[in-house]
């Protein structure tokens, strides 16, 4: 079963319950109970068994003798492998138009079929991937970090953007609504932040407010929640005044056309942050994640181009460290607790 705030690509079919069949003979079903046997009849079975049984474990004490040195490679190393994709357009379906490009160039490279979800909300892709749902993700730094934090998983590759791994979280207002600067000239406003497992729409607006020692559930018309696609509209209509953002949505808004480069404008701008991060979950085959960490770093700009949305220009290899400022911000607030 999906979690809430999923859908599924088109273009690929659902995955299959696949079950893995041990070892042992299974012509019989062991989930459908026998017609009980006589005492004697069992007692005698059961004697009958024990060599049969013997064999059994001296073949496979052979078997693994020899396959000394060829370890058996684990569930991901064969069959599909399930990407998953954080809300980075406007809607789910416009995220998998935009990035499935890139999920079937990575799975086609590993000689593999993929499926391929895309989430409507930030939270949703993180627990996804901590609930074994993926294999692998496309999120957010705050999704990647809750993730990190509930099951273990890890980071192996951050996105470039116009060639850089790092981007900001921006605030924007309505022009004309006299804000020119913040916090204090937005006091008593509208304000919409995005869903709680947005980095740059909540995690790290709410940081930065907690360092200047101001709540703003108090200080403004608070509300949260939205996508950051409806933050701009949102704004840009009249909805509410100021809402959160990242320059690199706000970029492909205006250059597609869903929203007028005048419509909102920035009024803070954070500090750099790590981009996305590319996570496979705890129990993913490490040398399968070593193998997917150095097709993305080979990734160069030309290539970028024909695979990935506009502005993106490549991977950079990254592990749990690259995004500790990230995690920094969670303790902060108080969502995760320092390990």
């Amino acid at each position: 079963m999906s979690a809430p705030g999923i859908e599924r690509s088109d273009l690929t079919p659902a995955p299959k319950s696949v079950s893995f069949a041990p070892l042992a003979d299974q012509r019989s079903d062991p989930f459908v109970e026998a017609p009980a046997a006589p005492a004697s009849t069992r007692r005698e079975r059961t004697e009958d068994m024990r060599p049969i049984r013997r064999v059994r474990l001296i073949t496979l004490a052979v078997l693994l003798v020899m396959h000394v040195g060829t370890p058996v490679a684990p569930a991901q190393s064969a069959g599909k492998i399930r990407f998953g994709v954080g809300p980075l357009q406007p809607t789910p379906a416009e995220t998998k138009k935009a990035y499935e490009p890139f999920f079937a160039y990575v799975a086609r490279k590993l000689d593999r079929d993929f499926d391929l979800v895309a989430t409507t909300d930030w939270a949703g892709i993180s627990v996804a991937l901590a609930n074994d749902q993926v294999d692998l993700a496309w999120m957010g730094p705050w999704g990647y970090i809750l993730a990190n934090n509930d099951s273990g998983v890890t980071a192996i590759a951050t996105a470039k953007y116009d060639g850089k791994p790092i981007y900001h979280a921006i605030v924007v207002c309505r022009p004309g609504h006299g804000i020119k600067k913040w916090p204090e000239d937005g006091k008593g406003k509208r304000v919409s932040f995005a869903d709680v497992g947005s980095t740059s729409g909540w995690l790290i607006p709410s940081a930065w407010f907690r360092t200047r020692g101001i709540n703003p559930k108090e200080y403004f018309a608070y509300s949260d929640g939205a996508t950051h696609a409806a933050n701009e509209i949102a704004v840009a209509a009249g909805q509410v005044d100021c809402a959160t953002d990242f320059d690199r949505n706000r970029t492909a808004m205006i250059e597609s056309g869903k929203l007028d480069k005048n419509g909102t404008e920035v009024v803070w701008q954070s500090e750099p942050l790590p981009n996305d991060a590319i996570a496979v979950g705890k129990g993913f085959d490490p040398a399968l994640a070593k193998r997917i960490q150095q097709i993305l770093v080979e990734i160069g700009e030309s290539q970028a181009r024909t695979i990935l949305p506009t502005h993106y220009t490549g991977f950079v290899a990254a592990d749990h460290g690259s995004y500790k400022m990230i995690e920094d911000a969670g303790i902060l607030v108080g969502r995760i607790k320092k390990k």
